[in-house]
């Protein structure tokens, strides 16, 4: 045992000096509810990591604007034309809206688009005239979004954007380096303790990283707020919860106080993780009674 003692101090001043607690801290309500089993004085696990936040949209900005109907170009009706034949179908553009000019030679005329998929855009057709005498001519014709416009939502990176499911058969997840879910296994290690071979496979020795206080607290709120908990329609109709029930199985670890794994094959839970006030209809005490 001297021999073991020495290589976890070892690798503990070797390493960083970044260390997690190997268990969560509890307050005297879970400490009570291990003594004492109560369902209702088990605390509700609380998530700690922090959501992705989209950054706000900055176009099109919503400005309050004078619409200007002036045709000083007196080309409202060559815009128009030439808006439908950018369109190909007269029915994709609508009514006139506006003129937007800041020159005095430019003008662009906007009309409200009627293309599927583009509700709040507008046609914009830009008209120049050279001089008073020249008649106006077409610049361009293109679609703008109004300050309504249906757009596309917000980039979310590529971690962000993958849900539950969407992991398939040869497909491969990376997880960042520096994920807060996770933590090196040496820093698991409790300090001055001598450990047998199951507590040493429990504390992740062998294996790169474990979970952090972050990861655990993470899945304990996902699990418990999850179709597994209590709050489901299966677990209000039980008859008993899940901590009472003869084929719940108590997982190791920090978890254990809060969940366990259900392995009654009739059970819609069977092999999966179930909080202790879970319940379903196959509880191992829901007997008939004998007439």
């Amino acid at each position: 045992m001297a021999k073991k003692k020495s290589l976890f101090k070892k690798l503990r001043k070797s390493e960083s000096s970044m260390v997690a607690e190997p268990e969560a801290p509890v307050d005297d309500a879970i400490l009570e509810a291990i003594a004492k089993p109560k369902i209702e004085e088990i605390v509700r696990p609380a998530v700690i990591r922090k959501p992705y936040i989209a950054p706000a949209k900055t176009y099109p900005a919503v400005i309050d604007i004078e619409v200007n109907k002036s045709d000083i170009f007196g080309a409202l009706d060559l815009a128009k034309k030439a808006a439908i034949e950018d369109a190909g179908k007269s029915e994709y553009v609508g009514e006139f809206y506006s003129i937007d000019s800041d020159e005095d030679r430019v003008a662009t005329y906007l009309f409200e688009a009627k293309l599927p998929g583009y509700h709040g855009w507008r046609w914009g057709v830009t008209v120049v005239k050279i001089d008073d005498a020249s008649k106006p001519t077409i610049c361009d014709v293109v679609l703008l979004p109004g300050t309504q416009a249906l757009l596309a939502p917000n980039w979310v990176p590529y971690s962000q954007r993958i849900q539950p499911g969407d992991l398939g058969v040869g497909d491969v997840v990376p997880t960042a380096p520096d994920d807060e879910r996770l933590t090196p296994a040496y820093a698991a290690l409790p300090g001055e303790e001598d450990l047998d071979i199951t507590q040493l496979f429990e504390f992740g020795l062998g294996r790169a990283r474990v979970l952090s206080i972050i990861g655990r607290d993470a899945a304990s709120k996902r699990w418990y707020e999850g179709d597994r908990g209590p709050r489901t329609p299966i677990a209000k109709a039980a008859p008993k919860p899940c901590v009472s029930c003869g084929f719940f199985i108590p997982i190791a670890g920090s978890l254990r106080t809060t969940f366990g794994v259900c392995s009654n094959a009739i059970s819609p839970e069977d092999a999966r993780v179930v909080s202790f006030d879970h319940g379903c209809g196959a509880h191992s005490e829901a007997l008939i009674k004998a007439e």
